[in-house]
């Protein structure tokens, strides 16, 4: 299974450069089974100290795991929904439409 993690989207302060908000997702892939999870992280005005036009999407990502996103957990949980979709638990239908 590979994993990739990706920063979609930033928001930050025109007036000073410093970004206040990340968007992230982050896909799993194993074969055709494919999970994924979008969430995001914020910092008040000034912290990170690495303005808009310098910062790299790593530096972006270690703010976010040093915030507490739960690398190892997101990853987990990425896993624990692709095993459900090659071996599911639970069917939905109706028996009388064939």
């Amino acid at each position: 299974m590979t994993t990739t993690w990706t920063i979609t989207q930033t928001n930050y302060e025109t007036a000073n450069g410093f970004i206040t908000t990340a968007h992230w997702t982050a896909t799993a892939v194993d074969g055709d089974y494919t999970a994924s999870t979008y969430s995001t992280c914020s910092w008040a005005d000034g912290t990170p100290t690495v303005p808009y036009a310098n910062v790299t999407e790593a530096e972006v990502l270690d703010w976010c795991w040093a915030s507490g996103v739960d690398k190892t957990a997101t990853e987990a949980a990425l896993a624990a929904n692709i095993a459900l979709q090659k071996n599911p638990v639970t069917a939905t239908g109706t028996p009388w439409t064939a």
